[in-house]
């Protein structure tokens, strides 16, 4: 993957560079807590998890997003590293694939104790930061992970994982996704259930990727709040992967964070139809138009220089974040960038090194510090708080659920692919 310039770019103006240097001292005191970035699974694709052959204490912009140096440069204090599994995995081999994710992000914290800590709740993000180390926090993208079983997303929240993303790119057994056909008008009974087990053990539920109808009844069941790890604003583009208006109206009501994420298609109209068109020429090359291997990114390249591609920038995200501002309130909003789960992004936001030209674009818009540090960091720790108390309280009135997919849906058949139990 091509990154882009190890740190953002230059401004070209004394003017601009000093709204840089406000905005980096900014996050010196509100470092980024990001809702999303997907370097486990780039480190699985690219060199099999081997940090022998990818040391991220180095320069990785040749293939990655990510590394250290540009995590400092771009004033990040916590991450949520997504364990994202690809949801053509099912059942077993889904669970194992996302087990072998969280023991990557164990191995990355492992290796670089100096940089990262082990993080899974409020106090340890606020432990990172006094220690001067970046909070690694985990999130489960989609919910085939779990293979319709409560145990094994039990499981994975006591190794860790403190967001589930209850559907990726495919609607699953229990939930309907954005971006496929819908097969239960949102959440299924046995995904109401997964949803309220969410809230007993503290995990968040994360409505990024699942179509309006689940985000809808997801607000509905959840009495915790919710979060949007990487999603933008649908009425600023028209993408089945935004939220809609009357969905970021309700985060007033529920608590929860929107997180805006980076993601050209989702953040600018004219992307969404160029990207069909790319993702189409992978297809061709027989290439998944997911990915983002260095192989991929050289014949989306080919592909760029015949079809030029629509840039997206910094002032596009804040145009999001302005309207998200807006709709649900300061006290609602945060960020997401999708770092590594992407081909291409923002002029000025081409690595993680980039946010200070977000915070700078968006103090000449007039956000002042205070609605700043909601933004970067203060709103998505008040929301791992919330479903911590959450969790406390249900667990004195409520023990484990032992529902079944087959008791509250029905029998298996047209679930999924062949009938199998957590198809996708």
């Amino acid at each position: 993957m091509s990154a882009g310039p190890a740190g953002p770019a230059e401004s070209g103006s004394a003017h601009a560079d000093a709204d840089l240097g406000r905005a980096r001292a900014l996050l010196a005191r509100h470092p980024v807590l990001d809702g999303h970035n997907d370097l486990p699974w780039a480190l699985r694709e690219q060199v099999g998890y081997d940090l022998d052959r990818c040391d991220l204490a180095t320069d990785r912009s040749h293939h990655l997003h990510t590394d250290i140096p540009r995590l400092r440069a771009g004033g990040v204090g916590a991450q949520f590293w997504s364990v994202y599994v690809r949801a053509d995995l099912a059942g077993d081999r889904a669970v194992s694939a996302c087990l072998e994710q969280i023991d990557a992000v164990r191995l990355m914290i492992d290796r670089y104790p100096e940089t990262f800590r082990p993080a899974v709740c409020v106090a340890d993000v606020e432990a990172a930061l006094a220690e001067g180390r970046i909070a690694s926090l985990m999130g489960a993208e989609g919910g085939h992970s779990i293979a319709n079983s409560l145990a094994t997303l039990r499981a994975f929240h006591r190794l860790g994982v403190r967001y589930m993303t209850l559907t990726h790119n495919d609607t699953i057994d229990w939930a309907d996704s954005a971006t496929d056909a819908p097969r239960h008008d949102g959440l299924s009974a046995f995904g109401e259930e997964v949803v309220r087990e969410m809230n007993r053990l503290g995990m968040l539920v994360d409505l990024s990727h699942v179509a309006a109808t689940t985000m809808r009844d997801a607000l509905r069941v959840s009495g915790a709040p919710v979060i949007f790890s990487h999603s933008s604003a649908r009425a600023v583009c028209d993408h089945p992967r935004n939220v809609p208006d009357d969905v970021l109206a309700a985060l007033r009501v529920n608590g929860g964070v929107a997180m805006a994420t980076f993601v050209p298609k989702f953040v600018l109209p004219e992307a969404g139809a160029w990207t069909e068109r790319a993702d189409a020429n992978l297809r061709a090359a027989g290439l998944d138009p997911l990915d983002t291997s260095p192989a991929a990114m050289r014949v989306h390249r080919e592909f760029e220089a015949r079809d030029p591609r629509p840039i997206a920038t910094a002032a596009t995200v804040a145009d999001h974040l302005d309207h998200m501002r807006e709709v649900a309130g300061v006290d609602h909003v945060g960020i997401g960038g999708d770092y590594d789960g992407t081909g291409f992004l923002p002029r000025g936001l081409e690595s993680v090194a980039g946010y200070p030209v977000l915070i700078a674009e968006l103090m000449r818009r007039g956000w002042s510090d205070r609605d700043l540090a909601k933004l970067t960091r203060e709103n998505a720790l008040r929301v791992l708080g919330d479903a911590e108390s959450t969790a406390r309280a249900l667990r004195r009135t409520r023990g484990p659920s032992i529902a079944r997919i087959e008791d509250l849906d029905g029998p298996p058949g047209g679930r999924g692919p062949g009938g199998l139990p957590g198809g996708s």
